[in-house]
């Protein structure tokens, strides 16, 4: 029986990228790859790292049921289920650890809880992506940074953690994950990304420049660098050949019920003569009705009054008497008008943290589903404004008339949102979508981070429950499985899932990945 593969994951998160790793099974169910040491700063994504370190702990089939109940809410503190299981929960608390990394402070330290969890492997894969904020092209937008970045700001530099850790581990193989803009992201009229390529094909090289120690000769293994969906080529003088555009892959092509576009990159040690394969196509794009027309159906929360089932539907009523819908094309006022008449509140109202029902997805059933849990958690809705709901409301019937999520400029001038930027929005076409539906019958717009601000990038595509996306639904498009358990408030469980790596993709890159260390 071969010894599972040790993974080193940097900037974890919730864990996507380990979660995709962890769940490769040889053929007698044992997994290719174990975590030995993960690394996150937040204090909740750490809280849900820990406990899916934990869940690791057991084979599949034989998680206990005390995490079940615990999911359920009938165990209330996490420490009690610990308590059951404290070798498990031990080696978890040890594998799962809470640290900001770039502290320089902090190297010595990291490189000896990695040799640590290696236990003398010299074979692992360190996987991770450095935060990307700094180089969002929302964000930089917003910051007014379109014609370079700040040098000054040390998110930067984040992936210098990964050269330095490749300079004093050398893993036979890397992935790291960022966003899209990172290929167009500048210092100095200098290209990010072309620095971040030159630093991790030659990390000692870049390391010791970074110490200011230039008569250090270098004596250590460079990295070739490939692309994932690109097979690899090289010119007459022997050199890769490779676009940065390569590097994106686009998740709804490999199976992901998200249009989700990111940088990954996949290093492997010049000392090493192996070449990777890359990633299979899928057949079908997944659509959003394919992974969360199972999950229970609720109703949005009443913000900035009282909120019950009763005063909800009274919302819709009153609608058209206030004049709610003048101004609005004939075909979508007559699907709103027949929404409303049709609308009854769900059996499960608002929903909580945990759902009863029963699963019955059909797309990577035995991949989302168990049958255990006897419910859904973290499916639970927002309270919005009355306002919002009419605005939700109105763009999932759109919707559902025109085939697309409708911009500003298809807003009723009685519904548009009191911005002062408003005009702008709608000239300049500036965040014109700001208030977007998912489309049932395509993969999501991506899930990121902002899910956590507020739900109108992320209406629920069915105007009868007239509502932004729950955890548990986003979770469901980041192809998280369904007994994934987030930690922390509402607010906090989509941030989480938001920045996660797909676990799904992150599966099929561990496919890639697997026959490459059996060459070694």
């Amino acid at each position: 029986m071969p010894k599972p593969v040790p993974i080193i994951d940097l900037f974890a998160g919730p864990g996507g990228l380990g979660e995709g790793f962890t769940s490769l099974l040889n053929e007698d169910k044992t997994r290719v790859f174990k975590i030995a040491l993960s690394i996150e700063k937040n204090e909740f994504a750490h809280q849900t790292l820990t406990l899916r370190s934990f869940v690791r702990q057991f084979d599949n089939n034989k998680i206990p049921d005390e995490y079940y109940q615990f999911v359920r809410g009938e165990i209330k503190d996490i420490e009690e289920l610990y308590k059951l299981y404290p070798e498990q929960a031990g080696h978890a608390k040890q594998e799962a650890w809470k640290l900001e990394v770039g502290d320089s402070a902090k190297h010595r330290l990291i490189d000896k809880r990695i040799k640590e969890g290696l236990k003398g492997e010299k074979n692992f894969v360190l996987i991770g992506g450095p935060p990307c904020q700094a180089y969002s092209l929302v964000g930089r937008s917003r910051r007014q940074e379109a014609d370079g970045l700040d040098e000054n700001d040390p998110r930067v530099y984040l992936y210098r953690e990964y050269y330095r850790i490749l300079t004093v581990h050398q893993p036979p193989v890397f992935i790291m994950e960022n966003v899209k803009g990172l290929l167009s992201a500048k210092v100095n009229q200098e290209s990010v990304f072309t620095q971040v390529i030159n630093d991790l094909k030659n990390p000692f090289n870049a390391f010791k420049k970074l110490r200011g120690k230039e008569d250090i000769a270098y004596n250590k293994p460079g990295y070739k660098i490939y692309s994932l969906v690109k097979h690899h080529e090289q010119d007459l003088l022997g050199e890769d050949i490779f676009e940065p555009r390569d590097f994106i892959i686009k998740s709804e092509e490999y199976g992901i019920p998200q249009t989700r576009h990111r940088v990954i990159l996949l290093g492997i040690r010049d000392d090493l003569n192996i070449t990777p394969l890359t990633l299979q196509k899928a057949v079908n794009k997944i659509t959003v009705a394919d992974v969360i027309s199972d999950l229970p159906e609720l109703r949005s929360g009443l913000s900035k009054g009282k909120d019950s089932g009763t005063e909800w539907m009274q919302v819709f009523r009153d609608s058209e008497d206030a004049g709610i819908w003048e101004g609005v094309d004939e075909p979508v006022k007559n699907k709103i008008l027949e929404v409303i008449e049709q609308m009854d509140l769900p059996e499960n109202d608002r929903g909580s943290l945990f759902v009863d029902g029963n699963a019955e997805i059909n797309y990577l059933n035995n991949w989302y589903t168990d049958k255990k849990i006897k419910g859904f958690a973290n499916h639970e809705t927002r309270s919005h404004i009355k306002s919002d709901i009419y605005r939700y409301l109105f763009v999932a019937c759109f919707a559902k008339i025109n085939g697309r999520s409708p911009k500003l400029s298809d807003f009723p001038t009685q519904l548009l949102p009191q911005h002062l930027n408003i005009t702008s929005g709608i000239e300049e076409n500036k965040f014109a979508d700001r208030f977007r539906v998912q489309l049932s019958n395509e993969p999501s717009k991506t899930v990121t981070s902002h899910i956590s601000k507020d739900g109108h990038y992320y209406i629920h595509p069915d105007p009868m429950q007239c509502r932004s996306l729950t955890v548990r639904e986003a979770a469901r498009l980041q192809t998280f499985p369904d007994n994934y358990f987030f930690c922390g408030p509402r607010t906090e469980q989509y941030h989480q899932v938001g920045n996660a790596v797909p676990p799904y993709l992150a599966h099929q890159i561990a496919k890639v990945i697997k026959p490459l260390l059996l060459e070694l």
